[in-house]
This record gives structure tokens, C-alpha cells and sequence, in this order.
């Protein structure tokens, strides 16, 4: 397990947030559970950032033609590429819920290939991992998609795997904490 590296940018304090600040913490925090953390606790000191953060990110896990399952595998194999701890934390809870079988998770958390025996969760790991480790996406990778998926879920599923991986570039950047007494999910 990777060893914790101290918080470059600690979280703002209630009483520290502007009055914008503290309008963009409440309307990030409401679907949160009341909290702001990760890269909006980062991305807090930039008000005009965190809130166009906030909006895409919401439009990409409750507007895309993505299944709320896929959208969350996509990440889950965003989070292991980039070694985003906190990403994985946040997220892998998540994926469970929504039906993604704990031995995947657990491959792609180990940094092994998983076995599928879906056929769509196996191409968007597969266009997710081609797209990450060769930069670009084969032929053959990308017409199965298109047939599989279509090409509005392909485009909506190269969003989400831009957007989180900023979520992770910020995290890792400014080492964002998971939360205290958590252990760290992801093997060096």
C-alpha cells in the first residue's frame, strides 16, 4: 500500500468560504451527503472552476446515455490507471451497488484484466484500457463499441473517462486525502 503523502491544499474552513464559495459548498455538498471533498475541496479555491466541475460532472453521472454501472466501471478503471486513491475510494462502493461483480472490481483494483461475462462491461473496459495505455482507440476496438454501445454512448463514455481522469490528475497533484482511518484501496 502506497504511503499517505501530506495534503498539499487542506480543505477550507466554513468560516473562510466567501459568500459565493459558500452558495457553490451547499449546492455541491446537497447530493454529497453535506460534504465537499476531493477535487471540489481542491477545485473550492477557484469558484468560477469548481462550479463548471460541478455542472459537467453532474451532467456526466445523471445525463449521458451511460448506465449509471458502466459510467462507474469506466471509472473505477480511470481511478486504478491514474493510482487515484481517493477516486477509487469514492467510487468502488458505488459500482458494487449498482451490480459490477466484486471479482472485477477486485482484478481491476489488483491491476489485472477481469473475467466478464458481459459483453458491454467488458467493452468499455477494454476501449477504456486501449484509450489510456495506447492513447488512442484501435479500429477493431472501436467498431465493436459502436455495435455494442452505439455512437452516442462512445462519446459519452470518452467524456467521463476525461473528465475523471482530471478528477484524478487534481487528486493525485494535490494529495487528496481518502479519509482518515481508511486504509489505501489501491496496491502500489
Amino acid at each position: 500500500m502506497a504511503v499517505r503523502k501530506p495534503q498539499r491544499i487542506p480543505d477550507l474552513a466554513p468560516e473562510d468560504l466567501s459568500g459565493r464559495q459558500k452558495e457553490l459548498f451547499d449546492a455541491i455538498a446537497g447530493p454529497r451527503g453535506g460534504v465537499v471533498r476531493g477535487p471540489f475541496a481542491i477545485w473550492m479555491r477557484h469558484p468560477d472552476l469548481v462550479e463548471k466541475a460541478n455542472e459537467f460532472g453532474n451532467h456526466l453521472r445523471e445525463g449521458t446515455s451511460v448506465p449509471a454501472h458502466l459510467s462507474e466501471l469506466a471509472i473505477l478503471v480511470t481511478a486504478r490507471f491514474w493510482n487515484a486513491s481517493y477516486e477509487w475510494f469514492a467510487h468502488a462502493e458505488t459500482a458494487a451497488k449498482l451490480g459490477i461483480d466484486a471479482g472485477i472490481i477486485d482484478a481491476i483494483r489488483k491491476g489485472a484484466k477481469p473475467d466478464f461475462s458481459d459483453p458491454v462491461e467488458e467493452c468499455v473496459y477494454d476501449l477504456s484500457r486501449e484509450l489510456y495505455d495506447a492513447k488512442f482507440i484501435s479500429d477493431p476496438t472501436y467498431n465493436r463499441a459502436l455495435e455494442i454501445m452505439g455512437q452516442e454512448q462512445v462519446i459519452d463514455l470518452v467524456a467521463i473517462l476525461g473528465f475523471y481522469s482530471m478528477v484524478a490528475m487534481t487528486l493525485n497533484a494535490f494529495h487528496a486525502p481518502i479519509p482518515e482511518g481508511a486504509p489505501d484501496p489501491l496496491p502500489d
